[in-house]
C-alpha cells in the first residue's frame, strides 16, 4: 500500500528539490574554458578534414575535364583544342579555343559569373556530361556582385599554354636571346596528341588551379625562361592557385590528377583584392618555377 503521509521530520519533496545548488561563476567559466580548450583541438582536425575531401573533389573535377579533353581529340583525328584565344580574333580559328571569354571581377562581364556565356558553349561541354562544377576547384570561393547579390565565379581551371597555345603560336613568349636561336621559336606548342611523347603524356600538367587574382584568359602561361639549368632568369606569367593548404590541384595529358604542394612563398604572394596581380614577376631559384616548367614543354628540336 502506498501512503500519502510522512513522518514527522522525515524528507520532504521540498527539501529534496532545495539540496540541488546552482552552478557558481567560477564553476561556469572552467566548464567554458575546457568547451574552448577542446573546440581548439578539434577545430584543426574538421579543417584538414574539409580540406582533404575538397582535395577529392578537386583531383575528380580535374579528370572529368582532362578526359573530356582527350575524347575531343580522339573524335577529331588528335587535333588539340587551343589553350586560349589571341589579342586579334580569328574566325577560322577561335571556335576550337577550348573556353572563350576573359574572367575579372566587373559584374558587367557575364564570363564571370554565367555558364552558357562561354562555358557551355565549349566543343568540350558534351564531352564533360554538361556539368559546369567540373570547371572549378571547390576551394576557389572567389565570387562577383552583381545588383548586391554575391555570385560565385564560373571557373578556376586554366590549360597550360604550351599545349595548343594562343591559337596555335606560343605568342612570343619566352623566346631565346640566343643569337643562334634570334626571331625563332625555342619552346614546342604541342598541337596533336602524338606530339606529346616528348616529355610523355603523364609529364605534362594539362589544367591547373589558378589564382582568382591572375585568371583571365583560358590560359595559364609557364615562363620558360632560364629552363633548365638559368635558375636565376627564372620568373612567372601567371600565379597557380594554392587552395589546398599551400598546394594546387594539376591533371596531365594522360588524364591522371594529382596535388602540388608549393615550396617558395614567393609562389603564393598575398592575393590582391579585386583581381589584378601583376604579370611577368621574376622569381630567382624558385624550385616550383622549375617544377612547372618541366612539366609545361620542350624545346623545339
Amino acid at each position: 500500500m502506498i501512503t500519502r503521509t510522512r513522518a514527522f521530520g522525515g524528507p520532504s519533496w521540498r527539501r529534496t528539490a532545495c539540496s540541488f545548488r546552482a552552478f557558481t561563476l567560477i564553476e561556469l567559466l572552467v566548464v567554458v574554458a575546457i568547451i574552448a580548450i577542446l573546440a581548439s583541438l578539434l577545430f584543426p582536425a574538421l579543417n584538414k578534414g574539409k580540406l582533404k575531401a575538397q582535395g577529392i573533389q578537386c583531383m575528380s573535377n580535374h579528370k572529368q575535364l582532362s578526359l573530356a579533353w582527350r575524347l575531343y581529340a580522339d573524335d577529331n583525328t588528335d587535333v588539340l583544342l587551343f589553350a586560349s584565344h589571341d589579342w586579334f580574333s580569328d574566325p577560322q580559328r577561335d571556335p576550337y579555343v577550348w573556353v572563350k571569354g576573359q574572367l575579372d571581377f566587373n559584374p558587367g562581364n557575364p564570363s564571370n559569373w554565367d555558364v552558357d556565356k562561354d562555358i557551355s558553349k565549349s566543343l568540350m561541354w558534351p564531352y564533360c556530361s554538361r556539368s559546369a562544377a567540373i570547371w572549378k576547384c571547390p576551394g576557389d570561393r572567389s565570387f562577383v556582385t552583381v545588383s548586391g547579390k554575391q555570385l560565385p565565379r564560373v571557373r578556376s581551371m586554366s590549360m597550360n599554354l604550351w599545349v595548343g597555345g594562343f591559337l596555335g603560336t606560343d605568342g612570343g613568349l619566352s623566346q631565346s636571346t640566343s643569337p643562334s636561336e634570334m626571331g625563332g621559336t625555342t619552346w614546342r606548342v604541342y598541337l596533336k596528341m602524338h606530339e606529346l611523347h616528348n616529355p610523355g603524356p603523364s609529364r605534362i600538367w594539362l589544367f591547373l588551379d589558378m589564382r582568382e587574382d591572375s585568371i583571365d584568359w583560358g590560359n595559364f602561361a609557364t615562363d620558360m625562361t632560364g629552363y633548365p639549368d638559368a635558375p636565376m632568369a627564372r620568373g612567372f606569367y601567371d600565379l597557380p592557385g594554392s587552395y589546398h593548404h599551400r598546394a594546387a590541384g594539376f591533371s596531365f595529358t594522360d588524364g591522371h590528377a594529382e596535388i602540388k604542394r608549393w615550396l617558395d612563398d614567393r609562389t603564393m604572394p598575398p592575393l590582391v583584392v579585386g583581381g589584378g596581380v601583376g604579370d611577368q614577376l621574376r622569381s630567382p631559384n624558385n624550385p616550383d618555377i622549375f617544377w612547372l616548367q618541366d612539366h609545361a614543354t620542350r624545346r623545339k628540336q
